[in-house]
């Protein structure tokens, strides 16, 4: 498990709220993806420019490496009916626990005891609940019939939409990224949902390489932070992985790391040793990013627009500073920017 070591600061929860009138919280993906809006800020003066996606590419050079979380999002959200009693029963599948064993949040949850069984779909899909496990999440063994888990899943399935985003999504590929590959995660690394095909095709002819590495996001990317002090917030846990091709693409790079998405950030930090070379592994991290932080690695931010007081606005607030960083959301609110997960882009350089 990486972790890191906590600094001290007298800055609290509260300091990272700001005001956002409810309609700017956008509700579907913008179309095509990279015609979002693009505010660019500087990392030291906190210069600001707006822009539309796109125009991303007049802010790389030749030799930046661009890297990018390749998880994919399963349809994580599963409705169905306890076999003992009928009652209607809401699974979301967190992370996986051993062979077809999942880490699962269900609700009510105190239909869940040991030994409960739900069935989904038509049958298809059935999961027993083995035990309650810390914080009250539940391992849940599935059974399927009809093809691997995850072609049932993706018949059975729903896509676990944040809670702020209510209307309908009518096609699922729209929270995936273009370069998504590897199952797992909870909710879509959105950051990188900007990026279409030929945009990345027109990167790659500047010269820009595109290195991927892997964090499968959890819901606790969405869990408010609760308590006054920042540094007593305990993190979730996410699973990553660096392969060693794009480890070695990244420290042999000429130009800038430029991270898409705090958990791509997160992912090379948790990467990084002291000296800031990334090393090719797989483990478990619960890097917690607030200002005080010192980067090992990352030289540039592609990131969306966060909720106030959440771990991620800290992120970037880390990454420039808390002054600069609440200053560009104020202009995104009088501007009328699109925010969260479907909502536009700041690039931090």
């Amino acid at each position: 498990m990486i972790k890191n070591e906590l600094q001290h600061t007298a800055l609290t929860t509260h300091d990272f709220w700001y005001d956002l009138p409810e309609e700017l919280i956008a509700q579907t993906p913008a179309e095509p993806r990279d015609s979002s809006r693009l505010m660019v800020v500087g990392r030291s003066d906190g210069k600001i420019s707006h822009r539309v996606f796109h125009d991303i590419t007049e802010y790389l050079r030749e030799g930046d490496v661009l890297v990018v979380n390749d998880s994919r999002v399963i349809p994580a959200r599963l409705y169905g009916i306890k076999q003992s009693s009928g009652i209607n029963m809401e699974v979301v599948l967190l992370r996986p626990r051993g062979l077809d064993v999942w880490e699962t949040l269900v609700r009510p949850g105190r239909r869940a005891v040991p030994g409960t069984v739900i069935v989904f779909g038509e049958g298809e899909l059935c999961a027993e609940v083995i035990e309650t496990v810390e914080g009250g999440n539940r391992l849940m063994k599935f059974s399927y019939k009809g093809g691997s888990f995850f072609e049932v899943l993706d018949r059975v399935g729903q896509m676990p939409l944040p809670p702020y985003i209510t209307a309908k999504l009518e096609d699922k590929e729209r929270y995936q990224t273009v370069y998504a590959r590897e199952n797992g995660s909870a909710a879509a690394p959105t950051a990188g949902l900007h990026f279409t095909e030929q945009l990345l095709d027109k990167i790659r002819g500047m010269g820009v390489l595109i290195a991927p590495v892997m964090l499968h996001v959890g819901l606790g990317t969405f869990r408010p932070v609760k308590t006054e002090k920042i540094e007593d917030h305990v993190m979730h846990s996410e699973f990553f992985s660096v392969s060693k091709e794009s480890a070695d693409m990244i420290n042999n790079r000429k130009g800038r790391i430029i991270a898409v998405g705090t958990t791509s950030c997160r992912t090379l930090e948790s990467a990084a040793d002291e000296n800031g070379k990334i090393r090719a592994m797989s483990d478990d991290t619960s890097i917690f990013i607030y200002p005080g932080y010192k980067f090992k690695a990352v030289d540039a931010l592609i990131t969306n627009f966060h909720l106030p007081e959440s771990t991620l606005m800290m992120l970037v607030s880390a990454f420039s500073s808390r002054e600069t960083i609440m200053h560009a959301y104020g202009e995104a609110v009088k501007e009328r920017y699109r925010f969260f997960s479907f909502g536009d882009a700041m690039f931090i350089q």
